[in-house]
């Protein structure tokens, strides 16, 4: 029989199994298991009028007991809505999951989930990772998008962005970000004061905003201790192991090496330090070495890395809370930088000619 509305009900025998007919739970397995048709269910599923009380109760009953979950993309075609913030990230790195940890708290109790997308698995390359992935995320699946640690420039989006550790160029969407030069300027002060005056740095990404403002400080803080900046002792790291095992080499290879390293992140300290370890080289007796995040790696390093802590929890949450002002209509400004504090542990000590 069809009812008047068109579409026909789920014939009586089809409707008093609640086995799923698949290994995907479906809208006609959940008809079949609460018995109403199929329009029924949807309208439940929709929040449409037209279904009693009663029935509504037992389709969200059955559904919670099938785990029944509608189609992310059919659901943003019919609403324009998904309630889905993602979070787009190069690669699952110890900065990034500290990020992501801010980013889940804040989150939770809102009407949002989270999607985390590392978009640099993508076999088309590095570089324009995060261009590529909002073209794919963007209004289909996510209603917004945090992008951590951008490769290019994103001044358009088909959805509401928000960076952190924003790329050097001037057309980028609102960005979290600590600051950089005063905590590079600290982390050099601190091997100053220890009576260091040979100190080399490892560098960061040069297309990030962050890989500059450090080296910036780390100068300017040589500077005001009337120090030379030595340019044979400033190598590129890119805020890799890899590329900062190199670096490290290079310097400890120089007829007259460092006798402190201060490294852009702490993946390149670790590096530095695994480094001198393979030399033979104390830990800081005969090398004192400092990074900069304070991921949980430095705190368990052996031994423990001298560091400058970046706020990720908090990051994490201020970008979150700009980009739900966002979705929500409101004028957004990026905020000031957050502070960069001095984590003195055991790389570091005095120089031995001081």
């Amino acid at each position: 029989m069809t009812p008047q509305n068109g579409i026909p009900e789920i014939p009586a025998q089809q409707q008093l199994s609640g086995e799923p007919s698949g290994s995907r739970v479906t809208i006609n397995d959940v008809a079949r298991a609460a018995q109403v048709s199929v329009s029924t269910v949807s309208k439940v599923v929709n929040g449409r009028y037209g279904v009693a009380p009663a029935t509504i109760t037992k389709v969200h009953q059955v559904i919670s007991e099938l785990g029944y979950e509608t189609s992310l993309v059919a659901s943003s075609l019919r609403s324009t809505r998904t309630n889905i913030i993602g979070i787009l990230v190069a690669e699952f790195e110890p900065f990034s999951l500290g990020l992501l940890n801010g980013i889940s708290a804040t989150l939770r109790g809102t009407e949002y989930d989270l999607m985390a997308y590392a978009g640099n698995l993508s076999p088309d390359g590095h570089a324009g990772w995060e261009r590529r992935s909002l073209s794919r995320l963007g209004g289909t699946l996510i209603d917004g998008a945090i992008i951590v640690t951008p490769t290019v420039e994103v001044p358009h989006s088909s959805v509401p962005v928000v960076a952190i550790d924003p790329h050097t160029g001037p057309q980028m969407p609102l960005a979290i970000d600590v600051d950089n030069r005063a905590g590079a300027y600290t982390a050099t002060k601190h091997l100053l004061d220890l009576g260091h005056r040979r100190i080399g740095h490892i560098r960061g990404r040069v297309d990030l905003a962050s890989a500059h403002l450090r080296e910036q400080g780390y100068r300017q803080a040589l500077e005001e201790a009337g120090v030379e900046f030595d340019q044979q002792l400033a190598r590129d790291g890119d805020y890799q192991h890899d590329a900062a095992v190199q670096a490290a080499n290079d310097l400890l290879d120089l007829p007259e090496p460092p006798t402190a390293i201060f490294a852009a992140n702490d993946l390149s300290a670790l590096a530095a330090l695994e480094v001198a370890g393979e030399r033979g080289l104390q830990v800081p007796g005969d090398l004192s070495i400092i990074g900069f995040d304070d991921i949980p790696e430095a705190a368990q390093a052996t031994p423990p890395l001298s560091t400058v802590r970046q706020p990720l929890h908090e990051m994490g949450a201020q970008a979150v809370n700009m980009l739900l002002a966002l979705l929500s209509g409101e004028n957004v400004q990026s905020p000031d930088h957050l502070p960069a504090v001095l984590v003195p542990r055991e790389t570091t000590s005095r120089a031995r000619n001081s």
